[in-house]
């Protein structure tokens, strides 16, 4: 596998629509953006948005412009190889200029590295990164490097019996347990879980304008200060936005159910499951409040209880 190392994932790609204020607009309003950078006649695109200019949508890009056979081998030979479930771990990006409406981006794309087998919770497999360098008129403007696992699933005991496979009968009859996808952590958000861990929601606070934000980030959105503190939240909000998912099965999963985008009271949103209710009597403005739920032995998350009547 080694051998895919340095070959190209995409060359030449063209992005499917210019960087356009419809869509900077849509990305603020969902994420609760309101800085005034990204609005008027010098407006630039969030920075954020770096790899949304690359995507083809759902209908992709249709001509398969850019793309090489390079990463579709390296899938098949790690499905082959029995490595058949894939779960994203991490993104890193790197800035460099900003975007504006109008620019045309283009994008090349490298296998940058396939990790020796690793063995982690979720199973055995090798890591996969891609580093996409994205330009605009030959000029760099940011690079966006992606990383994902294609592992083996571990195989997973019946409670009681520790790691590893049940004996004899028991294990050709116990199912195995499918897990939800693991949360990566690292060292932006690491505080957040361990808020989690003790039953507390955690928003950062800009120690130098106050201002709060939620996903967490290593500085302020609003005046790009690197120093916070954090504030807990009261668990009280409302349903923003929401979708019900009936589609793609998963097996740690039971559809439908309702993924909504909360709005704290604090003014930040979350993304979390609404429960308390049938996943099609879920509304916007629905008052929900927080509860944290053990999701499996390893894991427990924030959701979102409606609060009816």
């Amino acid at each position: 596998m080694k051998k895919f190392e340095g070959q190209p994932a995409a060359t030449a790609g063209v992005g499917k629509d210019l960087v356009n204020e419809p869509m900077i607009r849509h990305w603020c309003e969902a994420m609760g953006d309101t800085h005034p950078a990204y609005t008027g006649p010098d407006a630039i695109a969030p920075p954020t948005m770096l790899q949304a200019w690359t995507m083809g949508g759902l209908s992709g890009h249709g001509d398969g412009t850019g793309r090489t056979s390079g990463y579709e081998e390296l899938f098949e030979l790690l499905d082959g190889a029995g490595f058949t479930s894939v779960v994203a771990t991490d993104c890193e990006q790197e800035y460099v200029r900003d975007l504006r409406p109008g620019d045309r981006v283009s994008y090349d794309a490298v296998i940058e590295t396939v990790s020796e087998r690793k063995t982690t919770k979720l199973g055995t497999g090798h890591f996969v990164t891609t580093r996409m360098d994205v330009s605009v008129d030959g000029e760099l403007a940011g690079t966006h490097r992606f990383r994902i696992l294609k592992y083996a699933p571990a195989q997973r005991s019946s409670p009681g019996k520790g790691p590893g496979r049940a004996e004899g009968r028991e294990a050709e009859q116990a199912p195995l347990r499918a897990l939800r996808p693991r949360p990566v952590i690292n060292r932006d958000n690491a505080g957040f879980w361990a808020g989690i861990a003790e039953h507390r929601l955690l928003i950062q606070r800009c120690e130098e304008c106050a201002e709060l934000r939620f996903p967490w980030l290593p500085g302020c959105n609003a005046c790009g200060s690197g120093r916070w503190d954090t504030v807990g939240a009261s668990g009280s909000g409302t349903v923003f936005s929401y979708v019900v998912m009936h589609h793609p099965p998963f097996p740690a999963f039971d559809p439908p159910y309702a993924v909504g985008l909360i709005e704290l009271a604090e003014g930040v949103r979350i993304i979390s499951n609404v429960v308390g209710v049938a996943a099609d009597e879920v509304r916007i403005g629905m008052p929900v409040r927080l509860e944290f739920r053990r999701v499996d032995d390893e894991l427990e998350l924030p959701v979102f209880r409606a609060e009816v009547a």
